[in-house]
């Protein structure tokens, strides 16, 4: 009888002893940076949340620094019909390390059918 307890015990410390590694790794995963998908997905999803836009399509992610992203999201700002009609802005987001909102700016407003004309950034075509 004695014998059954201390196995009993053993294997409940086991069990609180492998509990500990996994918080021990599940603490190391959240202190990781998140991925460029992630960091895209966040800018993305917040700018439309803010501006109320929906988002299009994220066209750049680039770091700035150790602790900065700058990131490029296209919003759809009017829907018209046709909708080569519609008007579209080009918003640069600047992230964290983490993925959390420093700021934004719109850098170009601009008719679906001239996506490709770079000359409008910074101005109405």
């Amino acid at each position: 009888m004695a014998e059954k307890r201390q196995g009993q015990r053993t294997s409940q410390k086991r069990q609180q002893e492998s509990g500990g590694e996994k918080n021990r790794t599940s603490e190391r995963r959240s202190t990781r940076r998140p991925s460029g998908a992630q960091l895209a997905k966040s800018a993305r999803d917040e700018l439309a949340e803010i501006t109320g836009f929906s988002a299009e399509s994220v066209t750049s992610l680039e770091q700035v620094d150790d602790d900065t992203w700058k990131v490029r999201v296209e919003l759809l700002e009017v829907e018209r019909v046709p909708d080569t009609d519609d008007v579209l802005g080009s918003y640069e987001v600047q992230l964290d390390g983490d993925g959390g909102l420093l700021g934004y700016r719109r850098v170009r407003r601009y008719p679906r059918s001239h996506a490709g004309e770079d000359d409008a950034v910074g101005g109405t075509p």
